[in-house]
């Protein structure tokens, strides 16, 4: 039994060299991104503990 080629176009060789191989692996690193936080000033009292419970309509 064999199997018979039909002749390749230009499109379908073009979508095979594309969708032929998965793509590069990305590391973890490259998905976590690290930011520093804001500081809280506890010395003037802008820093309120409850700010949660207050914005959240919870008082």
């Amino acid at each position: 039994m064999t199997q018979e080629r039909t002749p390749v176009d230009a499109a379908e060789l073009q979508r095979s060299l594309r969708f032929s191989k998965l793509p590069d692996p990305i590391r973890l690193e490259d998905t976590i991104e690290e930011r520093p936080t804001a500081t809280h000033d506890s010395v003037s009292g802008d820093y309120n503990p409850d700010w949660w419970l207050i914005r959240m309509g919870g008082l």
